[in-house]
């Protein structure tokens, strides 16, 4: 078997299993998006903030499964077919989400500042006009089930209620935003006191406390990546050599 061949081969196999793994994330996340109710039954005993989160995660399984069988697909008939257009659109796509995932690092950790100004403005509105409206239920779980599970309060901290809808409607903050464990109301005076931080500074404090295994599986993710990208040019090229 000459080396042309078994990375051809090699190149079959592996997009088959990525091709195996995103029709099993799709599944699931169809299953989970549309039959929710009978998902939520296995997990009775969960919490219902963190049932609502296995639900939500199924839009994002679609989307990451669709895109695994999509590159599957092009890997495998790439290599299978010996088509020199399928292996250069696999390695475009692999290419457009590696530069995306190395710029979306760049910004999450060296200008975290940035990353503020640009989710800042999206997320606050939200947070400020939205939370604990009557019309918005969907809005409210998800921050609460973000608030609960980061320990956090608001996107920057507790004066994010401020003049908000939450507390036009019931003059008092969030339980999140203090310490006490008690069904005592948190008033601002509370809040301040509690110092609880804002669910964008717990983000990056628990990505930088967990820096090691985050840059761990990014690594991989990456050396796999650029591993598909080279064994998918090397057999363009190959090809293009025989044409020619």
């Amino acid at each position: 078997m000459g080396c042309f061949t078994f990375i051809k081969v090699m190149m079959i196999l592996f997009n088959v299993f990525i091709f195996l793994g995103g029709g099993t994330l799709l599944g699931v996340g169809i299953w989970v998006s549309v039959d929710s109710n009978s998902f939520l039954k296995i997990f009775e005993t969960v919490s219902a903030n963190a049932a609502l989160q296995f639900v939500n995660v199924g839009y994002f399984l679609i989307a990451i499964g669709a895109l695994l069988v999509l590159l599957g697909f092009l890997g495998c008939c790439g290599a299978q077919k010996e088509s020199k257009c399928l292996l250069l659109t696999f390695f475009t796509i692999i290419l457009i989400i590696f530069i995306a995932e190395v710029a979306g690092a760049v910004v999450a950790l060296v200008y975290s500042s940035l990353a503020e100004s640009i989710l800042g403005p999206l997320l606050k509105p939200v947070l400020q006009n939205d939370y604990g409206s009557s019309s918005k239920p969907d809005v409210t779980k998800i921050w609460n089930a973000t608030m609960e599970n980061l320990h956090c309060c608001g996107f920057n901290g507790y004066t994010d209620f401020t003049n908000s809808t939450y507390y036009s409607n019931y003059h008092h903050y969030p339980s999140y935003c203090c310490n006490s464990t008690s069904n005592a109301v948190c008033t601002e005076l509370s809040a301040m006191g509690a110092k609880i931080s804002g669910c964008f500074d717990q983000l990056l404090y628990l990505i930088r406390k967990n820096a090691a295994i985050v840059g761990g599986v990014a690594a991989g993710i990456c050396a796999l990546e650029l591993a598909a990208m080279v064994v998918s040019m090397y057999l363009y090229c190959h090809l293009d050599k025989e044409i020619h």
